[in-house]
């Protein structure tokens, strides 16, 4: 190693002690914590078998660009966050997201997953296409890892309803936040993933085949079953079959946002009862009554929200 090398290392190790209150390594391109929590290894023991999202064969940064650009929240998000800013992605998983965030930015991206075998396809994925302005971190979000008032921006969807206590690993975010920084929140919803609750009840009794022909996504990749072979066995699993779940309302997620000085910007569905989803996720919206809140839920049932599990997506800011 020479000499410029070898002080960009240190620099990067200052870099990262600044950020961190804790104790970690550094292992094959991976900032690694120890993880205790039983409940988080059991989820991340499920997605070492299939990691989810998994990528397609011959993915490379300019097809995960295209597929996030037509990604009407993860584009807005992108568009919205500019140029030199601090991005974390809060659970991961396969780090697409992430990735794609990172390519034609000089953004600084983190990845944090508990799932060591997912981390590694994000890795392996950047450094095939170049992407430096990406770090992957091992971690479990409730361990409470980082320094305060560290990130501009923060996205954690699907993840919380995956874990033992939703709301106490929710606190984390705002603690990590800076002050006017922007956290995307998405959680299973409590209405509009009856669809999926059902079809749960109905893969316990039937099994995979009944399931192809119900759900609306594995219906759509069995068109070219040979070519999304991993994608249909990580959506069956993460779906139906996964050991921690829970579900959530705007109401519940109103009232963390309230208590933990957070601001309500938007939400998908939006909270007053506008069809369609907008363009403009990032502007202040209206809440409207709680009865029209409900409804807004339970219409997810049957639009392509319920299609795709009943997630619904919370946009707030820090006070």
């Amino acid at each position: 190693m020479d000499k410029e090398k070898r002080q960009n290392k240190i620099n990067g190790r200052i870099i990262l002690d600044k950020m961190f209150k804790k104790n970690f390594v550094l292992e094959k391109d991976l900032i690694k914590f120890v993880i205790n929590n039983d409940t988080t290894k059991s989820v991340t023991k499920f997605y070492d078998i299939a990691p989810f999202p998994n990528y397609s064969e011959h993915q490379d940064k300019h097809s995960i660009n295209k597929i996030g650009k037509n990604n009407y929240l993860i584009n807005q998000i992108k568009n919205f966050i500019g140029y030199k800013k601090t991005f974390i992605e809060i659970g991961s998983g396969t780090c697409q997201v992430s990735n794609y965030l990172a390519f034609g930015s000089n953004n600084k991206i983190f990845a944090l997953d508990p799932t060591t075998e997912s981390l590694k396809l994000g890795v392996e994925f950047s450094k095939k296409n170049n992407l430096t302005n990406i770090k992957f971190i091992n971690a479990d979000i409730k361990d409470d890892i980082f320094q305060n008032e560290i990130f501009d921006f923060v996205l954690c969807s699907g993840v919380l309803h995956h874990t033992d206590e939703p709301y106490v690993n929710f606190k984390q975010i705002p603690k990590i936040l800076k002050k006017n920084g922007y956290v995307v929140l998405g959680l299973y919803n409590y209405y509009g993933r009856f669809r999926t609750k059902v079809r749960q009840k109905l893969f316990k009794f039937f099994g995979k085949s009944l399931i192809m022909l119900l759900d609306p996504i594995l219906r759509k990749l069995s068109q070219n079953k040979k070519k999304n072979k991993l994608k249909i066995s990580s959506w069956i699993r993460d779906q139906y079959m996964h050991p921690v779940e829970s579900t959530h309302s705007f109401d519940e997620v109103l009232d963390w946002f309230k208590k933990n000085d957070i601001e309500f910007i938007n939400s998908v569905p939006s909270c007053d009862c506008e069809i369609g989803i907008s363009d403009k996720l990032f502007e202040k919206s209206s809440i409207k009554t709680q009865l029209e809140r409900v409804f807004q839920q339970i219409r997810m049932n049957f639009n392509s929200l319920g299609d795709e599990g009943g997630l619904f997506i919370f946009i707030g800011k820090k006070k």
